[in-house]
């Protein structure tokens, strides 16, 4: 499952990178080998308790494994440990965050841009928000039901009001009672998600943005999950309007740790106008004197941020570019097409009941039965045995309105129904896809016949 190959790489650039600094006298920080040898093999040990993520198998939750460059790169830059607030603290990787952070925005559209990476979605979020607070004097923001809880629990760290709005069948946002609560609210901020993180819905942004020109809000896109999805040549025509219109949204939000593939952790925030940087200013009596350049601490709310991330997601777009019909647009393509070919065989199949058709990569289905108690039940039992098979899933509370829409024929009580869930991330989960339906078809029979 680990190639070490890649290992010769890293010793031949360390020694170029030493080369650079072959002016200096000789020093070697003192190394007891023996203790450092025992001590990684213990680290290798306890790493065992863990699910195999970087596995086809691992079909669960929203977690890729980085490419091979980004995890070399990383190392690589360990060994200078640089830190992106101030130049001269990482003046080569703040150099390459900035060349990384506009080949982001550039797939996005923004003909100008200013943005910065940090150290997860969450504190992107919090960022876009924060300067949408000052931005926007209506501090009232809206998202979707099925948006990140981040938005709410940043909303209350920020105290600006939240508001949750409805969502339609698919998961989306809808527009019908977004505009009810624009008419009777003063709205500052509307949150699009572009791939939700339990359905990988895509909310209707080119509709949001028809009501902005109404309304006069601020849009905020939170793509964290689905944002690299805009280079993709198979998306329906909603998802596809949606990602479209991305370059008129007033900031952007994307992961580079989910299908960027890069290590965690590494959130990317984007601002549309970059005046907007005025309301970072601040002064430090001695962190920006050594460049009258841009220091990226003078536009980010963090302080210290690792430039290894940096140099890891610059080497990454390097070796694969962010371009429409690339290598790397077409590894997500094949996602889709096996989420699409996963929940086409789950409809076909009378152990199931298939959710909606993935937007993105994430496919949702229920177990059939008679019940919503005994198909999430069903559910929770079909997790385990497919675990101990070593196929790894997800579980999900399907909400009682999603789930009366999409599985009619499940009688009870209106509650939520436990279902069965995969983010199909890895282009190698289309050719594991066979192996992955034998596995599931096992452990269901394992599980109704018992």
């Amino acid at each position: 499952m680990f190639d070490r190959t890649e290992l010769r790489y890293l010793e031949h650039a360390l020694q170029t990178l030493e080369r650079g600094f072959a002016g200096l006298p000789d020093f070697q920080a003192g190394l007891e080998t023996a203790s450092l040898q025992a001590l990684l093999q213990t680290v290798a040990e306890r790493m065992q308790d863990n699910f195999p993520y970087p596995h086809p198998l691992y079909a669960g939750q929203m977690l890729k494994p980085p490419h091979p460059v980004a995890r070399l790169a990383y190392m690589l830059s360990m060994y200078i440990n640089p830190n992106n607030h101030a130049l001269d603290g990482g003046r080569a990787s703040s150099a390459m965050e900035k060349e990384a952070v506009a080949g982001i925005a550039s797939m996005f559209g923004y003909k100008s841009h200013l943005g910065h990476l940090c150290a997860s979605g969450t504190i992107a979020n919090l960022e876009a928000l924060w300067v949408a607070r000052h931005a926007q004097p209506r501090p009232q923001v809206l998202a979707s039901e099925q948006a990140h809880y981040t938005h709410a629990r940043m909303c209350e760290v920020l105290q600006m009001p939240f508001r949750a709005v409805g969502v339609d069948e698919a998961g989306r946002m809808d527009m019908n009672a977004l505009e009810a609560l624009l008419k009777q609210e003063a709205v500052g901020t509307v949150v699009a998600t572009l791939g939700s993180t339990a359905l990988g819905a895509v909310d209707p942004l080119h509709e949001i943005l028809r009501l902005r020109e109404r309304y006069g809000f601020r849009v905020h896109v939170d793509a964290a999950y689905g944002g690299y999805y805009t280079l993709v040549d198979n998306l329906g025509g909603a998802a596809r309007a949606a990602f479209d219109a991305m370059p008129r949204a007033d900031s952007i939000v994307v992961d580079p740790h989910k299908h960027g593939l890069q290590p965690y952790g590494c959130g990317c925030v984007l601002l549309r106008d970059p005046a907007e940087g005025r309301f970072y200013k601040h002064e430090s009596p001695y962190t920006y004197f050594t460049s009258s350049e841009l220091h990226l601490g003078e536009i980010s709310l963090e302080c210290s941020r690792p430039g290894a991330a940096a140099v890891a997601l610059w080497a990454t777009q390097q070796l694969l570019p962010l371009q429409p019909g690339g290598e790397f647009a077409r590894s997500l393509e094949t996602c889709r097409r096996a989420a699409l070919a996963l929940r086409q065989q789950l409809a076909n199949g009378r152990a199931y009941l298939a959710g909606p058709v993935p937007e993105l990569d994430i496919v949702v289905w229920s177990m059939a039965a008679a019940n919503r108690s005994r198909a999430s039940r069903l559910a929770q039992q079909v997790f385990t045995a497919a675990a101990g098979r070593q196929l790894h899933l997800a579980l999900l509370q399907v909400p009682d309105r999603l789930a009366s829409a999409w599985w009619p024929g499940l009688n009870g009580e209106p509650t939520a129904v436990t279902a069965l869930r995969s983010c199909l991330m890895k282009p190698e989960h289309s050719e594991w896809l066979p192996r992955i339906l034998e596995l599931l078809a096992a452990a269901s029979s394992e599980v109704q016949s018992a």
